[in-house]
């Protein structure tokens, strides 16, 4: 049998990428091919030799590569990815990436990641990452719809006791309507529904959100006074959660809680599932009556719906699950308030995606010199991320979907004659569920009746031998020779 060569899934992905220079068009996706290949290794060892290693350190020196640019060829193949599915999930977050151990790397900002009064020993060293992350309404990840990589530069001066005094535009916290902006900008036909945890309540998000007409759902932080008369109202006044603790019950729902490692801000939490009682009404968002825009516009309320969801009866030591989710999508009967409620649960891919480019991937290892060179490197590194990701999800979410949407015709036909021992590959293109689990067999997946689905770090180990092999399989019926 021969099998011709094929180009990698890097070569489609970016085929709109556009750095001025066909040379690093295509740098690029070597790099990303590279990095497939051994995402969890350092630049030097994930390039073929040290020819290779050289270009790829002179394209992340490279002052013309803009880290913007090749997030816009990912973008737009995102996009097109959301066109066949008549709602995504934009799921937004921020993470923050530390060098601290680089002391020579310029141009970091400063983060503080701890509470306390000697604030001058708890900053440090790193970028920060704003990602907004495409995700059907079944949990696949379809690329990256927004990504923003930046230095912070705290301000170490009191801060005024009035926060509102502040613009928006000028808070860091305005990179959540920055990131809604630009995925109202490539969504096209498809519903997109932004998500976002409690650092998305924002007066000016949900604003802005009826403004340009893109729906959020978000998480609510803070027991705000509503349904207000008057800016200054103080009579008759109710909060949020009493409000909603008034509403009658409309069911309950069980959903499954993952599992939380230990960290300086979270408790260890063990996964389990949860009877969730579900509460939902409708209520005006008033604006806060300090908001600096007063002086000058009068800023309106707005007509939102919230669902309560709350845990009744925890298991004992379990902290018990409460959500207040706001949402300017229509919430009138139980079975809408239960969507709402998994769509929520779906936020917590994004955490996942953070974890693989941290913990899987190492990123905070890469020694490059600058911020600007951090910035490309993680650039790719999330593309490569959103990947490998969806590789471990895909199976789980879509597995009778043909897997030439996720593999080369060569590749699977070389997997199949491995996993099986055989000489001929079958006739029939095999499904998504079938290749991942072969290639989750070759990182050392037993593919048991009670093993489950495999995870991410199998997979990788899967699919590193996966691209030895296709590698070998080339070299051999393309007639190579040694010397």
């Amino acid at each position: 049998m021969s099998i011709a060569h094929e180009p990698g899934w890097a070569a489609e992905e970016f085929a709109d990428v556009d750095l001025g220079d066909k040379r690093l068009d295509a740098r690029v996706v070597k790099l990303c091919d590279s990095f497939s290949e051994a995402p969890e290794s350092p630049i030097n060892q994930a390039c073929a030799d040290w020819a290779e290693t050289k270009a790829a350190y002179r394209f992340f020196r490279n002052g013309n590569v803009d880290a913007c640019a090749i997030m816009k060829a990912h973008r737009i193949k995102t996009a097109e990815r959301a066109k066949s599915h008549k709602t995504i999930l934009a799921i937004q977050d921020t993470s923050y990436f530390i060098y601290t151990s680089h002391p020579k790397t310029e141009g970091l900002g400063r983060l503080s990641l701890k509470k306390g009064k000697n604030v001058a020993k708890i900053f440090s060293n790193g970028l920060v990452m704003h990602a907004c992350l495409g995700v059907t309404t079944d949990g696949l990840p379809i690329g990256l719809l927004d990504q923003h990589i930046f230095a912070r530069q705290l301000n170490t001066k009191e801060r005024r006791k009035l926060a509102d005094v502040t613009p928006i535009e000028d808070k860091e916290s305005y990179r959540w309507l920055q990131s809604l902006k630009n995925t109202k900008e490539i969504a096209g036909d498809t519903r997109i529904v932004t998500v976002c945890d409690r650092e998305g309540d924002i007066y000016e998000f949900f604003k802005l959100s009826e403004e340009i007409n893109s729906p959020v759902l978000v998480r609510a932080n803070v027991d705000r006074a509503i349904n207000k008369r008057s800016r200054y109202a103080e009579k008759a006044v109710i909060g949020l959660w009493a409000y909603m603790g008034k509403q009658a019950m409309a069911g309950t729902i069980t959903v499954h809680i993952p599992a939380r490692r230990k960290t300086q801000h979270c408790k260890e939490r063990a996964a389990r599932t949860a009877l969730l009682t579900i509460k939902f009404g409708s209520f005006l968002l008033n604006p806060p009556r300090n908001n600096v825009k007063h002086r000058t516009s009068e800023l309106p309320d707005l007509h939102m719906h919230a669902v309560y969801v709350f845990e009744a009866n925890p298991p004992d030591g379990a902290e018990p699950v409460e959500w207040m989710l706001l949402t300017n999508l229509s919430v009138t009967n139980f079975a809408e308030a239960c969507e709402k409620v998994l769509w929520y649960c779906l936020r917590w891919r994004i955490e996942m995606f953070f974890k693989i480019l941290k913990s899987g991937f190492l990123v905070e290892v890469c020694r490059l010199g600058t911020s600007d060179r951090l910035a490309k490197y993680l650039t790719i590194m999330s593309i490569v991320a959103w990947r490998l990701f969806m590789i471990t999800l895909i199976a789980r979410t879509n597995p009778d979907t043909p897997c030439t949407e996720l593999v080369a015709d060569y590749e699977w036909k070389v997997l199949f004659m491995k996993v099986h021992k055989a000489r001929h590959p079958p006739k029939r293109t095999p499904t998504m569920g079938e290749v991942v689990i072969w290639i989750a067999r070759l990182g050392g997946f037993l593919a048991r009746k009670g093993d489950g689905m495999p995870g991410t770090i199998t997979l990788w180990r899967g699919w590193k031998r996966l691209t030895d092999l296709t590698e070998g399989w080339n070299l051999a019926i393309n007639g190579a020779t040694c010397g």
